[in-house]
């Protein structure tokens, strides 16, 4: 199982545009992902609509240190709702997508957890997420989290494999992004006290319009990657400032059913650069899609 946990500092800059879309597709081309959303803005858990809604989520999950079949909800694709053009809707390859609900914004989790010892606080999406119950029913562990550095937060890094960083096309939002992560790897330094470790971290531009700035943005992330500890690379895909994303959220579908050519090639360009393994698996209505299973003739 591979946790990636889509991380800034800076609200607003696409984390659960991305973790939505990346969930959707990873289930599209056949594999089971458990996404969680650790953000006090639940944004991912309005994303899908729900065909089972679980009575409880995060805040069971974070106290109870166990991630329980009481905190899953079951997405639903298609929603009811879709009125999409049925030959744009790709073919189900057996894959899964479940989702831990955000129910954090009464501040009740947040206090709970300033309240713990820092170890243990560090540990509470870690460990239910290594429970080998977990590991054997998903393939894929996608976490949205806050735009804000906290115990949420700081849970939800120690529990990644990686880290997705979304950064805005613009010189300021880059300064900030820089100025967040090192604060944020200052942070998250004193773990390896305790034999962990700070997983690597894979910048992504979002919503980007101008070519011009995405290459300043670039360049100034590698002039800054020793100070980042050289933990921190920029992936050459970039997500651009497309109608297709907003289309995609109001239909509560990934938004390779809406757009099954051009941000359909984006969304798989960036899932096969941060997970290679996967690269070359596609969603059933991409146009690189190769059906294994069809009849074919061999002469």
């Amino acid at each position: 199982m591979f946790t990636i946990t889509v991380v800034s500092t800076k609200g607003g800059v696409g984390k659960t545009t991305l973790a939505a879309n990346l969930g959707g597709l990873l289930r599209d081309i056949g594999l089971r992902v458990l996404l969680i959303d650790a953000d006090v803005q639940p944004s991912l858990t309005r994303y899908y609509a729900l065909e089972h809604e679980a009575p409880h989520g995060l805040t069971q999950l974070i106290r109870s240190g166990v991630l329980s079949p009481d905190c899953i909800s079951h997405c639903q694709l298609p929603p009811a709702s879709y009125d999409g053009k049925l030959d744009k809707m790709p073919q189900s390859l057996g894959g899964v997508l479940h989702l831990v609900r955000s129910d954090t914004r009464d501040g009740k989790l947040q206090d709970w957890m300033s309240s713990r010892m820092a170890l243990d606080m560090l540990m509470r999406l870690n460990m239910p997420l290594k429970h080998p119950s977990v590991t054997s029913a998903y393939d894929v562990v996608l976490i949205d989290t806050q735009g804000a550095i906290g115990h949420l937060q700081d849970a939800a890094v120690n529990a990644a494999d990686q880290l997705l960083v979304p950064v805005s096309p613009d010189i300021v939002s880059a300064r900030e992004f820089l100025d967040g992560t090192i604060s944020l790897l200052d942070r998250h330094e004193c773990t390896a006290n305790v034999g962990m470790k700070m997983p690597p971290m894979k910048a992504v531009l979002t919503r980007t319009e101008k070519t011009k700035d995405c290459n300043l943005i670039s360049d100034l992330v590698r002039e800054q990657f020793i100070e980042m500890r050289g933990r921190v690379s920029m992936l050459s895909t970039v997500v651009p400032a497309a109608v297709a994303y907003r289309k995609a959220a109001t239909s509560q579908v990934p938004v390779h059913w809406v757009d099954p050519l051009k941000q359909s090639d984006v969304m798989h360009k960036l899932l096969w650069e941060l997970i290679p393994s996967v690269a070359g698996m596609c969603a059933s209505n991409h146009p690189d899609f190769i059906d294994l299973n069809a009849p074919h003739d061999d002469n």
